[in-house]
């Protein structure tokens, strides 16, 4: 697959971590995404794609593209193949300025692009990438788009500085330091958070923990579980893989074996490293 992305232009820069541009064909057909502390909004140019945000939940068609807000859990994604769409991996605080609803309406439900922008917004930015030519042209038309859609957000810059703190890290810091910091009321701090992020501060410290966690495995060496959940914080091993399913579907040893099937079969793969084969 070609994968192409770049830090956009400024104030983007500050709600958003890169956009990029993807085409080909996937490495599998379906792949598994954990729950990650990261929106996303994805522009369709191909047959449509399907998402299922959860494993009892009967997966949703979408034909132009998708938001998605910070998941609690992990979720399914089905490629069309070939494959072809722009998108953008927002910072959490990132995705509010584009919404015309609560992050927390979004929280492990997807909506389609034309619900958030409406059909003529979207219909427009379609047709010009369409007639782009080549990559960083079509993400220059996605950064104007994402411009047009810009707007003020009350609160926007608490939760920024409380989240970047989260961040910075791994997750581990305490929420009430932060809340005493902040001189508001944990009850505001979570209501900003659910407007702006779709989750709580708490929740999101424990996305980063496990992100920061479950990215430092290199699944080509042996792995001391009982030595990894203790570095990480976690309370036992057992509250270990109890993350470890909510997060990403599979247990801990699950988990390692289709990462190793991922870097088996697929080496150097552009999407190695956090989605998983579900196929």
């Amino acid at each position: 697959m070609e994968y192409v992305s770049r830090v956009p232009r400024a104030p983007l820069d500050d709600l958003i971590h890169d956009v990029y541009y993807l085409a080909g064909r996937p490495p599998y057909r379906r792949l598994t995404l954990p729950a990650a502390p990261a929106p996303l909004l994805i522009v369709n140019l191909e047959a449509p794609f399907h998402i299922r945000a959860g494993k009892h939940i009967e997966a949703a068609e979408y034909a132009d593209g998708c938001v998605v807000s910070t998941p609690t859990r992990s979720w399914e994604f089905g490629y069309p193949i070939p494959s072809r769409s722009v998108g953008v991996h927002f910072k959490p605080w990132g995705l509010a300025p584009f919404l015309p609803m609560a992050a927390a309406e979004l929280c492990d439900r997807s909506a389609t692009i034309e619900q958030v922008w409406g059909r003529p917004a979207i219909a427009e930015l379609r047709d010009q990438l369409a007639t782009a030519a080549e990559p960083h042209q079509m993400l220059t038309l996605l950064e104007e788009a994402l411009m047009s859609q810009l707007s003020e957000i009350h609160g926007l810059d608490l939760v920024r500085h409380v989240s970047t703190a989260i961040a910075a890290t791994g997750g581990t810091v305490s929420i009430g330091d932060l809340i005493a910091a902040g001189g508001v009321s944990s009850t505001y701090l979570a209501r900003r958070f659910k407007e702006i992020i779709g989750v709580t501060p708490k929740r999101l410290a424990r996305a980063h923990r496990f992100s920061t966690t479950v990215l430092a495995i290199d699944p080509a060496e042996p792995i001391d579980w009982a030595d990894l959940a203790a570095r990480a914080g976690y309370f036992d091993q057992a509250h270990f893989g109890h993350e470890f399913r909510e997060f990403t579907g599979f247990t801990p040893t699950r988990y390692v074996e289709v990462r190793r099937r991922f870097l088996r079969e697929h080496p150097g793969h552009v999407l190695d490293g956090w989605p998983l084969p579900a196929d």
